[in-house]
């Protein structure tokens, strides 16, 4: 039997692995902004890939938005666990591309590190999946594909948050019957620290407007008495928080029981860690109560994403009649996103100054993801990552959303979840400047390359070793005691 993937067969793919990622971040690939051809461009050159990966069943699956889903299978022999490998391949938009310090769709190297969007969140992911599985073949040119079968899963139409891959596989019942899925979109606490995240922030948005006039007025003329509906949207959105910055929705009751079960290293995030990774000017107070690692994983945030007023350059002495902004709840994992929607509109409602009009509208809902971590893919995959990144694997909670986590949890109860990515906090993901570390790739791929070999080793093996000499737990299906 040949030996298993190593740390130098992922290295000499990773030439491969930036051209390929250059060519993907160059497709234009922002949902409801770019064009239709640049998503078509993406998902065909993503098909191809896989088709040179090995995968004999490729297909392109047309979604409600426009875009296509990849599907690619290797089947495996009868009975062979089903393992889905996921990502993404749409952006969120460059923004101020002049705001940049290298051409955000034009992957550069720089200090490092690659640069350009959706190097990091998710193409990045993309191409580890790619050089995971070319790394199996290297390691195993006389040999079958590890008796897996495995499914690889690229989605067009993640970053907006709406459900689009759940629609689509409860079109497709057919396509998945997965006994462990790998969601590649998150990342690791620290460069070199392998992570597994194993909670989530589910996340609510409004827009609301306020009106308070029939029509614009002169500042001057009726400036006094007159409710203008700019100052009445910045005192009700100030009240969102108290004067520490403790969101005042949802409950504090609720965020409290949301704290105490929230999973992930409670071991925590420490203050100076935090500040230089968010880039917290000297003498800029942080906001909220408890431990960092809570406020950003299992307690509530409340931003304000924008506001809708007159740019500063075209700005007149003049009474606005209706404001508008968009809110985003984060909500503690566990709790209900639709009774989180509730609790914010009555907040809202009720503090309403100088009798204003108010309107609501919901933007989207994401729900919350807590990971049953205690698994035989879990510790497959914990394994894995203490031998490719040569340190034990850290499992912590997330900030954000990822709706396609509960979408799996609802269609495949009883498949386990696992919940990594090429990310670390100098990613700066959504943000200007995104960058991914090429030794996260590396280092993630080589994981994921020895956990789908082991995984399929444990069909012939269940309580022995495997030919790298790692200990195997239980068979999939089983739980181990921790």
């Amino acid at each position: 039997m040949s030996a298993p993937p190593s740390a130098a067969t992922v290295r000499s793919a990773m030439t491969r692995a930036r051209d390929d990622l250059a060519e993907l971040v160059a497709l234009r690939t922002v949902v409801g902004v770019s064009p239709p051809d640049q998503f078509r461009r993406a998902a065909r050159h993503i098909a191809a890939l896989l088709t040179d990966a090995g995968f004999p069943e490729i297909r392109l699956l047309p979604t409600d938005e426009g875009t296509e889903t990849v599907y690619a299978r290797r089947p495996g022999p009868p009975g062979a666990p089903c393992v889905v490998l996921y990502a993404h391949y749409d952006v969120v938009s460059a923004q101020d591309e002049t705001a940049w310090r290298t051409p955000p769709f034009e992957l550069t190297e720089l200090d490092g590190r690659w640069y350009g969007r959706g190097s990091a969140d998710c193409k990045g992911n993309v191409v580890m999946h790619l050089t995971a599985l070319r790394a199996l073949q290297a390691a195993l040119p006389d040999e079958p594909y590890p008796a897996l079968d495995v499914v690889v899963l690229v989605d067009g139409s993640e970053e907006p948050g709406d459900g689009s891959l759940e629609k689509l596989l409860r079109a497709h019942p057919d396509l998945l019957a997965p006994d462990a899925v790998i969601v590649a979109d998150t990342g690791n606490v620290a460069p070199g620290v392998p992570t597994l995240t194993t909670s989530l922030r589910g996340m609510a948005v409004v827009e609301i407007m306020l009106t308070t006039l029939s029509k614009t007025l002169h500042s001057g003329q009726f400036g006094g008495p007159t409710p203008d509906a700019m100052t009445a949207l910045i005192r009700l959105l100030a009240t969102l928080h108290d004067s520490r910055g403790v969101p005042r929705v949802p409950r504090p009751d609720v965020a409290g029981t949301a704290a105490a079960q929230g999973g992930g290293d409670r071991a925590g995030y420490a203050e100076a860690d935090f500040r230089a990774d968010a880039g917290v000017l000297d003498g800029v107070e942080l906001i909220g109560a408890g431990s960092i690692a809570d406020r950003l994983w299992t307690l509530p945030s409340v931003t304000v994403l924008a506001v809708q007023s007159p740019p500063l350059d075209n700005a007149v002495p003049a009474l606005l009649p209706s404001a508008k902004a968009l809110i985003s709840v984060r909500t503690p994992p566990g709790e209900d996103v639709l009774r989180v929607h509730e609790a914010l509109a009555g907040h809202l409602r009720g503090r309403v100054p100088w009798g204003a009009h108010l309107d609501i509208r919901r933007v989207t809902s994401g729900p919350s993801f807590l990971a049953d971590t205690g698994g035989t893919a879990h510790a497959v995959m914990r394994g894995a990552m203490r031998d490719a990144f040569g340190v034990p694997a850290r499992e912590v909670g997330a900030g954000g959303s990822i709706a396609v986590c509960s979408a799996f949890r609802t269609l495949y109860p009883d498949a386990e979840i696992i919940l990594c990515g090429v990310e670390d906090p100098p990613s700066n993901i959504h943000g200007t400047d995104e960058s991914v570390s090429p030794r996260e790739i590396a280092s993630l791929a080589h994981a994921e390359a020895l956990f789908l070999r082991r995984l399929a080793a444990l069909r012939t093996n269940p309580r022995g070793t495997d030919d790298d000499g790692a200990t195997r737990p239980a068979p999939t299906g089983q739980r181990e005691d921790r």
